[in-house]
Order: structure tokens, then sequence, then C-alpha cells
């Protein structure tokens, strides 16, 4: 163009159709809003954990995941997990939940009752993050890839070893320390690597064995978590 010449539109219509547009690579990609319902056998350890993720939630995503301490085992979690889930399709002012799930552990119930839930949970739709023994192998995996079939008792020592303080039950500050570390996606490839070894699948006979990453991949997909890269 010489100079002094004014641009027309059809100059600056050509021009915009031959440049090329880059597409910024920082810009956080936030999945589209989901509603969750996370149904915990325990009333504290689980919950604390899980809600934790709140932290790192934007704020227009803040009332999408519903945490509940159920206090109750196994089998009996999945069933109120159906419950809650009904109820809420059958709510006139809310959305039904995107996503259920039912966070339970093996501990010392039956292997008829953890069967049990795996199954009705998969029957009911419901999304299933069980842990043989407990939830705590899945802080353990944060450390160490372990498939020794050890006894729940035995993941204290490991896990106060590699925090540097005693493991206690119901603690924010081992979640806080957890999340911090900057372990969570290593953690999830020792899950992954587990649930491999039984073909993806789950029952009493299985352990160690954890499904638990697979609700924490779900959720951060909707955070802005600062000590994961």
């Amino acid at each position: 163009m010489s100079k002094g010449r004014k641009e027309s539109f059809n100059d600056l219509l050509q021009s915009l159709k031959t440049k090329k547009v880059e597409t910024p690579k920082s810009v956080d990609v936030i999945e589209e809003r989901k509603y969750f319902l996370i149904v915990c056998e325990g009333v504290r350890t689980e919950p604390i954990y899980f809600n934790y993720f709140r932290n790192f939630l934007p704020p227009r995503l803040l009332d999408t995941i519903q945490v509940d301490g159920a206090g109750c085992d196994t089998i009996d979690v999945v069933k109120r997990a159906v419950e809650e889930k009904k109820k809420r399709e059958k709510h006139k002012l809310k959305p039904p939940y995107d996503e259920v799930w039912a966070v339970y552990d093996k501990d010392d119930f039956s292997d008829t009752r953890y069967n049990g839930a795996i199954a009705l949970a998969k029957k009911e739709g419901i999304q299933s993050a069980h842990s043989n023994q407990s939830f705590e192998l899945w802080y353990v995996l944060h450390f160490q890839y372990l498939d020794t079939a050890v006894q729940r008792k035995d993941y204290i020592p490991i896990l106060s070893k590699n925090l540097g303080f005693p493991y206690m039950k119901n603690s924010e500050r081992i979640v806080k320390t957890l999340f911090e570390s900057g372990k969570v996606k290593e953690a999830i490839a020792r899950a992954k690597k587990l649930d491999a070894r039984y073909g993806g699948n789950a029952h009493a006979g299985f352990c160690p064995h954890t499904k638990v990453h697979e609700l924490v991949t779900a959720l951060l997909k909707y955070t802005r978590q600062p000590y994961i890269k």
C-alpha cells in the first residue's frame, strides 16, 4: 500500500483473511459446569479430602460439588447415593447431578457386602471410588507404589514417615500437605498401574486396590490447582 493512501474496507477484509490468528498457549481451559454428588462412607476423612478441592474451583463452580459423609458401610453408602440421586432428579429448582459417586472401603466388611456394593453401583449408574483395604491407600500412592496386600494399619507408618509427622485421621493438615506435595499426578499414575493388575475390575479379592483416582481425575478437570503442573 502506497504512503498516504487510505485503507479501504476491502483492503482490511483481505488483510484479515490472510492473517493467521494464533491461540494463546497459556489460556486455562475449564470444562463445562457439571454437578457432582460425592457420598462417603466416613463422616470426616473422605469429606475433608474432597471438600479441599473447593479451594481450587473457580467462583462460578463453588456450588457444584456436594460432599455427603454418610457414616455407614459399603452397600449402604451406594444405597444412600441412589436415594440422593433420585431425590435431586425430582427437584424442580435444581439441575440433576451429572455425576454421583460413592466412596467406601473394604475394611473389615464382608466380601459379600463389598462385592454387592460394587454391583449395585454399576446397576444404578453410580460411579464407585472404592478402596481395598482403605481410603488411606490413595494417600500412600502419593509417595510410593504399593502392590503388597498389607493390613490398613500398615498404611499408617508409611504415611507418617513420608509426611514427616504422625499420621492422624480426620486431619486437614494432612490433606493440605498431600496437595502441596504436588504428587497428585504421580498418585494417579500409580493407582492406574495397580488397577491394571486386575484388568480395571475390582472385587473383594483384589488387594491392595483403589478407584479413588478416577474421581480425583474427574474433579481435576474443574480446578485451577496451583500445585499440579
